[in-house]
């Protein structure tokens, strides 16, 4: 059979027709459609300013440094997320500190995040962890408690929403990314949404080489800025693929609910949080107890890929990894999010998929695994 990969972008005909045209126009880096697109994403989080980058770790960065965070400050996050979350947090030399999280939702656990706020707390950095919306009026009350900025990673989550409302539309600094694996794409980019124009006026600069453009056209260079703008050709795939995002995330969520209602009940498979209708479900990560099976996670993943079917791992626990060692993190100090770290595993979900596809997911694990095929 077809293999089938754990995502795929969804790209039409029109997109790429009309990337041909961006490479025949020869304005391939940051021109008239990046401004567009940037506007289109206005539009559709209800006005805020957006900052486009070559990616969310750009993203990320420019939003700590526009933030103010520096040497001596702590930033408050996940240990479950993938490595740029924390990777961001000490190139503004400030100090990444780790809390654990809920099981079935993977994200931050708000009561330790207020534990773990001290006098060199500057800012929480919470992740949507699979597009699922943190408990955001918890988390901005305890910003607003201890007067902290809020930088959130929504990597796994434009078009999520909060009670109604879209992420990014309200908030701090929010961070998206458009990887290929991500619900909308532009090959490789990212963006940020925020609402102070000081701040976006700093990030403009911040984003290109530091450069400022006088009144009279002269240019000027104010800080050491880096080189994260978006190419036009980015630009242009962003542009053919947001007016499909919510239909996109409506069939992520009819096939997640298909996942859901045949796995559930089964034995040693933890199933992640359903949520409501604002969950855009960026992808679909069971947990599970592989020692209870008898097997290891590597022997599991090799057989599904030996029957044509990708799985993913997401994540492993960030505390573990020889760098956040190094800060004196240690195996033991978040059990949650070293149990996610063991036991999940990223099963195929993106928007060219039937419930079919779903179904042989679930009879092959069920194989493998040889427990008996829910019905």
């Amino acid at each position: 059979m077809e293999y089938l990969p754990f995502t795929r972008p969804s790209i039409d005909e029109t997109t790429i027709e009309d990337v041909v045209a961006t490479l025949h126009s020869g304005w391939l880096a940051t021109g008239p459609r990046v401004a567009r697109f940037e506007a289109a994403l206005s539009g559709y989080l209800g006005g805020r300013i957006i900052k486009s980058f070559t990616s969310a770790t750009a993203a990320l960065e420019i939003a700590l440094e526009a933030a103010g965070i520096s040497d001596e400050h702590e930033v408050i996050t996940p240990a479950i997320s993938f490595t740029a979350t924390p990777n961001v947090i000490l190139r503004r030399n400030a100090t990444p500190v780790f809390i654990d999280v809920d099981l079935k939702t993977r994200n931050m656990d708000m009561e330790a995040a207020a534990h773990a706020v001290t006098p060199k707390t500057r800012a929480l950095m919470p992740v949507h962890f699979a597009g699922l919306p943190v408990e955001m009026n918890t988390l901005y009350d305890l910003a607003n408690k201890h007067n902290l900025r809020v930088i959130e990673d929504a990597a796994h989550a434009i078009g999520s929403r909060y009670k109604g409302k879209l992420i990014g539309s309200f908030g701090d600094l929010v961070s998206f990314s458009f990887h290929p694996n991500k619900n909308i794409t532009t090959i490789e980019g990212g963006a940020l949404s925020l609402v102070n124009t000081e701040e976006a006026e700093q990030i403009d600069i911040l984003r290109f080489h530091g450069i400022s453009r006088r009144d009279d056209g002269e240019m000027d260079v104010l800080l050491p800025g880096g080189k994260y703008n978006l190419s036009d050709v980015a630009a242009t795939v962003g542009l053919g693929q947001l007016p499909h995002l919510d239909a996109f995330n409506i069939k992520r969520r009819q096939l997640a609910q298909h996942y859901l209602d045949r796995l559930e009940g089964l034995e040693n498979i933890l199933l992640p949080e359903k949520a409501d209708s604002g969950h855009s479900w960026h992808m679909f990560a069971p947990l599970i107890n592989f020692k209870a099976f008898k097997m290891t996670r590597r022997a599991f993943i090799a057989a599904m890929h030996e029957k044509g079917i990708g799985i993913g791992i997401h994540y492993p626990a960030l505390h573990l990894f020889t760098l956040y060692r190094s800060l004196g993190y240690a195996r033991g100090d978040f059990p949650n999010a070293e149990r996610i770290g063991e036991e999940t595993v990223t099963l195929p979900l993106f928007p060219g998929m039937t419930v079919n596809d779903v179904n042989r997911v679930i009879s092959t694990l069920c194989k493998i695994l040889d427990i008996k095929e829910p019905n």
